[in-house]
């Protein structure tokens, strides 16, 4: 049997609100994965919180959880005997998740392989390792292209006054075209120059 039969993909190390700005590929109707830039993602390796567990009480055994990592939520799904790697989860837990991208009825979602308990402090541990990553492998943008970018990013932030600031994963929704890489280097360099300020990690005002 070919070696490459039991090859499997690379499990990404990603942010949740990557996963959720990625755009899903099919083949017909069969989800083959998630196009991020250049990436083809069918697994991730994510570190998060659990807020929210459900396990069903019928005959059809299946058990969803909800984590959230500061950038955006999304579900872990496993039915019958996969249930087990979900059991002994509870609300709170830092988790590391190492598992398969699916995507049905419109809701891309993980299929867990492996999960493991994580002290807390390595959520904000993950985050600073993915945003160095990003900083290292960005290209430098044209300096008339840098000055729109700063400016439709500004215009956003500005734009959100009214509902007391934006949440960094809106504007990275709201901007799909700009790659989150360029935004938070752009956001980053705002609050150093005192132009935006962050009311609390993830969000942020204008200081007009």
């Amino acid at each position: 049997m070919p070696e490459d039969k039991f090859k499997r993909h690379t499990a990404f190390k990603l942010r949740i609100g990557d996963i959720l700005i990625a755009k899903p590929i099919f083949n017909e109707d069969k989800f083959l994965f998630l196009e991020l830039g250049s990436k083809q993602i069918s697994r991730v390796n994510l570190i998060a919180n659990v807020i929210e567990k459900y396990d069903s009480q019928g005959e059809k055994q299946y058990s969803f959880i909800t984590v959230d990592d500061g950038s955006g939520q999304i579900k872990l799904k496993s039915f019958g005997d996969e249930i087990e790697k979900l059991k002994e989860l509870s609300q709170g837990q830092t988790i590391l998740i190492i598992g398969v991208m699916r995507n049905w009825n419109n809701e891309t979602y993980i299929s867990p392989e492996i999960i493991r308990q994580l002290e807390p402090k390595y959520l904000l541990v993950r985050k600073l390792e993915i945003e160095k990553e990003r900083n290292k492998n960005s290209e430098p943008l044209p300096k008339q292209e840098i000055i729109a970018v700063k400016d439709r990013i500004l215009g956003t932030i500005k734009n959100s006054e009214e509902n007391g600031g934006i949440e960094l994963d809106k504007i990275i929704m709201d901007l799909r075209d700009i790659s989150p890489e360029i935004i938070n280097q752009e956001i980053q360099k705002f609050i150093e120059e005192g132009i935006v300020f962050e009311p609390r990690p993830g969000k942020v005002r204008y200081l007009g």
